[in-house]
């Protein structure tokens, strides 16, 4: 069997020095039926490696729920059935600008701070992890015959920590595994970074967009031998709500990917084809070079300004890297050996046939949809937050009864994650977000019943604030007095989706009116990839065929809903919209993926 080794200067492959011409390409980001063609795609751009993260919470959302590996396995033999090598990043922290990092809320639920270091509840959870990982990533190593070459330990680790233990636990907990291609790290070309997340006798590679030769040196310092590598060549970036979509020039971006290169250095393009954020999955930042100020929540598209955008189609940036790395195959790491021509793109999905307009002819309030489908009430002196009542994505109702007689007074919002819609007796007063803490309401007189439905917009994925709760975490406040005494039920997303909750919902006929839950039909003829609309909606989440699109809100920036091919079928197709602040016209309206200019 082939090996894959760290020689002094280089990666070697059965005794010859090569370099990985790679890119990212999430498969928990693609539908499983277009892995095919993206993988094609990436190689028709002219790489010979794949890089992926593996989300802890995507596989595991429920603490003691089933976990399926089955896509990560599949994956990696789709990337052996296109001809490519396979990097493996697992984590258990992947960032990725993804919900929680990859952690599952369950985990940093109780754990806070104590994540990512040596605390014996971390490793515990994590030891439950690892081997779940490694029964698919093993047996798929490239000296038993498959794909997988490197495994990644931790991600990014000297950006957060400098638990020295925790790391050269995983380090050893990996091998004990079964794990025998090469571990590596990855970090910022920054010596705090690297010193604090790097493993003596463990290769580090670093992550960079641009001045390739200045990172390398960093490296070259800290590290005098071993391979180059930059295992993050960020070619674009991700985009918050509210701010403008990322782009970065192809010319620009290619020549930082030809000085990578010709310093001799391997490179895992990122991302080479992002993808989308289905089933509310994106991740949110704070602001701040400290990154502990306001939330900064990352839209559903992961197109990333990537080389293969979100719909799978060429860029211009696709054929400017395809030129540069075509002069750089010589001495690529190959499966068979030999890197040979480059490969023309494979032919695009099949797209819609003809433009849908689905008319939504039943709606159910959200008091109801939550009633139905929620998790069970508690009662309790303090508001639980999402943790607690065991949301990871979704939204969670809590009822507060102000006392009286008693004059109007300010109400506040202590603590607000993230965004809540306020009702004071059954009438909307005010959609607040927690920018501020605390928030004020308004003036409210008792007794009052008060109803906030707060809505998690993402759990940060990056920096000091990881795995801070949902929810109202610091209470209610009324004329400097707290208000005690709570009922709160959180409805999971996920709930939407188990089979028979549907028909659990309490629907009515018409178009309705306000926040809730609504549902239609719509025909297909000709099914193929689209793009889903929802004219004057505000902010929600939208399902086909019972696979969540992720979410929309008219904060923009403005883009239609990506609804891949293989979601649609012929002949009657279902969708919802949960909205939950205010619906627009009682309709969506599908389209066919619209052309680009770089194709």
């Amino acid at each position: 069997m082939p090996g894959f080794v760290v020689g002094d200067e280089d990666f070697e492959l059965d005794g010859r020095p090569v370099r990985l011409l790679s890119g990212a390409l999430h498969y928990f980001r693609v539908h499983e039926g277009l892995w095919g063609h993206r993988l094609g795609m990436l190689r028709a751009m002219g790489l010979t490696c794949v890089e992926t993260y593996v989300p802890w919470n995507w596989h595991a959302p429920v603490e003691g729920g089933p976990v399926d590996m089955g896509p990560l396995g599949r994956f990696l033999d789709a990337v052996a059935a296109a001809g490519m090598f396979a990097i493996v990043r697992p984590g258990p922290y992947i960032c990725a600008e993804w919900e929680n990092g990859g952690l599952p809320a369950w985990v940093t639920g109780g754990l806070g701070a104590r994540v990512r270091t040596r605390d014996e509840g971390f490793l515990r959870a994590v030891d439950g992890w690892l081997p779940l990982v490694a029964e698919q990533v093993v047996g798929r190593q490239v000296d038993r015959g498959g794909p997988v070459v490197l495994l990644q330990v931790e991600n990014e680790y000297g950006s957060y920590g400098s638990d020295r233990v925790y790391l050269e636990w995983l380090v050893q907990r990996w091998k004990a595994l079964g794990v025998t291609v090469p571990l590596v790290t990855s970090d910022g070309p920054e010596e705090h970074m690297l010193s604090g997340g790097s493993v003596p006798g463990v290769p580090a590679t670093v992550n960079f967009g641009s001045g390739a030769r200045e990172a390398f040196g960093v490296l070259r310092r800290f590290r005098p031998g071993g391979p180059l590598m930059c295992m993050e060549f960020w070619c674009g970036w991700f985009t918050h709500w509210g701010a403008e979509e990322a782009v970065r020039g192809a010319q620009d971006a290619a020549g930082a990917l030809r000085e990578v290169l010709e310093c001799g250095a391997s490179v895992n393009v990122y991302m080479a084809h992002g993808g989308t954020n289905f089933g509310g999955w994106a991740g949110a930042n704070r602001a701040g070079e400290d990154h502990l100020g306001a939330l900064r929540p990352v839209v559903t598209s992961y197109d990333y300004d990537a080389p293969v955008d979100e719909y799978g189609r060429a860029t211009a940036k696709f054929w400017a890297f395809r030129e540069v790395l075509a002069g750089f195959r010589d001495g690529a790491a190959v499966p068979g050996g030999v890197a040979g021509p480059l490969p023309e793109p494979p032919p695009a999905p099949p797209v819609l046939g003809a433009p849908v307009v689905a008319r939504l002819e039943r709606w159910a309030p959200l008091d109801g949809v939550v009633d139905a489908l929620g998790g069970a009430e508690s009662e309790t002196a303090l508001p639980p937050s999402f943790e607690e009542l065991g949301v990871d994505r979704g939204l969670v109702r809590y009822r507060f009864g102000i006392p009286g007689p008693r004059k109007a007074s300010p109400l506040w919002v202590m603590g607000l994650r993230d965004v809540a819609v306020v009702s004071v007796d059954g009438a909307r007063v005010a959609v607040v977000d927690g920018a501020s803490d605390p928030v004020l309401i308004g003036e409210v007189a008792g007794p009052a019943v008060v109803e906030l439905w707060v809505e998690s917009l993402g759990r940060v994925n990056y920096g000091p604030r990881l795995g801070e709760a949902k929810g109202v975490t610091g209470g209610l406040l009324h004329e400097r007095q707290y208000v005690h005494g709570v009922r709160a039920r959180g409805l999971r997303l996920a709930a939407l989706e188990e089979p028979g909750a549907l028909g659990q919902v309490p629907w009515r006929a018409g178009p309705g009116g306000g926040p809730g839950l609504y549902g239609g039909t719509f025909p297909v003829v000709g099914a193929g990839d689209a793009v889903l609309e929802v004219p004057g909606w505000v902010r929600g989440f939208v399902w086909v065929n019972g696979f969540c699109l992720g979410r929309y809100w008219d904060r923009g920036p403005r883009r239609p809903l990506y609804v891949p091919g293989p979601v649609l079928r012929e002949g009657e197709n279902e969708v919802l919209v949960l909205e939950l602040e205010g619906p627009g016209e009682p309709e969506v309206r599908l389209g066919g993926v619209p052309g680009h200019d770089g194709v």
